[in-house]
């Protein structure tokens, strides 16, 4: 299993329930992706990041797949637009 998580710094917070719907509307439409959450910050503080993406794969082939799939690659220029900064982790539990 791949667990993959995102988190965005945004330049309007007011983005952030947009792109948490764009995203949880992948969840059944992907071959592979197990489980997807996202949770916007409620702290606000300097070191939080705005939204954050938590998933599940199946596989790194899985990953992949997802990566490119048309439904994922749609919401990809909707974030874009929005964040000023992106840090993720791909990891696998075995």
């Amino acid at each position: 299993m791949i667990k993959h998580i995102v988190m965005w710094k945004l330049r309007d917070k007011a983005d952030a329930a947009h792109i948490k719907q764009c995203l949880e509307a992948l969840d059944g439409k992907i071959p592979g992706l197990i489980k997807i959450e996202v949770g916007i910050d409620f702290l606000e503080s300097e070191q939080s990041a705005d939204v954050v993406l938590y998933s599940e794969l199946e596989s790194r082939e899985a990953l992949e797949i997802y990566q490119q799939h048309p439904e994922h690659q749609a919401v990809v220029p909707i974030v874009k637009a929005a964040a000023i900064a992106r840090t993720v982790v791909d990891y696998e539990i075995i």
